[in-house]
């Protein structure tokens, strides 16, 4: 932006002023130089801004999506349990498979009977496993009456119990009862594609009018895992999500590296 003053003006009439004289877009010209140019016959022309040069769009990263399972309160049983809890010689039968290679819904149920209260048709998830292991939410502990922590599967040391009943008995475990740290299956392939590995925190952000974001999604890397984010039903329910919607990865490790809003 320049000053045009009659001075100005003046000190530049040996050289000739152009008629009309230009004046660009922001220049301001003070009232005795526009008297100044009248005066001369001089018209004065006021020139548009011209548009910035435009910069080249950078096309928008690809956006890095995970498709979602939402996990129910269940149980994993061991082989020693489930004969416990339906006899002798008992296995149990797949209803469906799972989002995990291997992995099924079976079509027996159990009782958790807790401090407080008891919750019944809590499905079994197979095949066995080498320790029994309970996974309820946080509002299932209200109705129970325990208070689990937040623990990833297998990490039982120090948890509390539950019982468990079947039809043929119960079980009391001493301890295995917890809410399921949220986390994230990945093949090698896909924690080269999403550039993580084993044990890193990624942060994910849901999609659409309200977004919300997990921050601490542990990535647990294995050949035989299927992409699929494990969330437990106080989570889905908070974020507005279902099984198969889909989150966004926006970082990792604590440093945001994009976010969007819708």
């Amino acid at each position: 932006m320049a000053l045009i003053t009659e001075t100005s003006l003046r000190s530049r009439l040996a050289q000739g002023l152009p008629n009309p004289y230009p004046i660009a877009a922001g220049d301001l010209l003070t009232p005795a130089a526009n008297d100044f140019l009248k005066s001369r016959g001089i018209a004065i022309q006021r020139l548009k801004a011209e548009a910035p040069a435009a910069l080249p769009a950078e096309p928008a990263p690809e956006a890095l999506l995970l498709p979602v399972g939402v996990s129910g309160r269940h149980v994993h049983l061991s082989p020693e349990h489930v004969e416990a809890l339906f006899g002798e010689g008992y296995q149990l039968t797949p209803l469906k498979e799972l989002s995990q290679p291997g992995q099924f819904a079976a079509q027996e149920t159990v009782t958790l009977i807790g401090p407080k209260g008891v919750l019944q048709n809590v499905r079994i998830l197979g095949p066995s496993r080498g320790a029994s292991q309970v996974e309820i939410s946080q509002t299932d502990g209200f109705a129970l009456g325990v208070k689990p922590p937040v623990r990833l599967s297998g990490d039982l040391e120090g948890t509390p119990g539950i019982t468990v009943a079947g039809p043929k008995g119960a079980v009391v475990l001493a301890q295995g009862l917890i809410v399921a740290k949220n986390h994230v299956h990945m093949s090698p392939d896909d924690a080269q594609r999403f550039q993580v590995s084993e044990g890193d925190r990624i942060i994910l952000q849901t999609r659409g009018d309200r977004p919300l974001a997990f921050t601490d999604v542990v990535v647990r890397v294995n050949p035989r895992y299927a992409l699929d984010v494990h969330l437990d039903t106080d989570e889905a329910n908070a974020a507005q999500l279902n099984t198969g919607d889909t989150v966004q990865m926006i970082g990792k490790n604590g440093v945001f590296t994009r976010a969007e809003r819708g």
